[in-house]
């Protein structure tokens, strides 16, 4: 029983590792009400890939568009990689292309239409091999409602605290 259970333990660590985060988008939760989530594909070099692997990406001041029927990530800068050199390395800003169905991309297009909604990079993830980014068609907040936010996450943190202690 034992043996097998090891056996099951070192599948789920494998799977883990290969599901892992990479890089996250907390600041866009903070601004955006989130309202639909898609996973693409993201079309990268190979310095860009080892980059991100090595946790050298900055989401913060990303956003998407759709542009000629493709979706493109903009300003997410990638540090050049530090093991190339300055021929091989790539653009650290340079236009990314997402890699997501027509029918994905038609309906993100739609939403981005209406007033007041944005395309933002949510997190950058790997799944088995391949590396993933999950964008989030959101909402802007206004201050007034961060606030609320913040106060209904602190009441939700305080009853927690209050049930743990009975």
């Amino acid at each position: 029983m034992a043996k097998g259970g090891t056996k099951k333990l070192a599948a789920k660590a494998q799977r883990d590792a290969a599901n892992r985060l990479l890089a996250d988008n907390r600041f866009a939760r903070h601004q955006y009400e989130i309202l639909e989530t898609v996973e693409c594909g993201i079309e990268l070099l190979g310095t860009e890939v080892k980059s991100i692997r090595a946790g050298q990406v900055n989401l913060r001041d990303g956003f998407c568009l759709v542009r000629n029927g493709e979706l493109q990530l903009h300003n997410v800068h990638i540090s050049p990689h530090s093991h190339a050199g300055r021929f091989f390395n790539h653009d650290p800003l340079r236009v990314r292309r997402l890699l997501a169905h027509r029918r994905e991309i038609d309906k993100l297009r739609g939403g981005i239409q209406q007033k007041g909604l944005a395309l933002v990079p949510l997190n950058i993830h790997l799944k088995g091999s391949w590396l993933k980014v999950t964008i989030g068609l959101g909402k802007g907040r206004k201050l007034h409602d961060k606030r609320q936010e913040e106060r209904r996450k602190q009441d939700v943190k305080d009853t927690r605290a209050a049930m743990a202690r009975f």
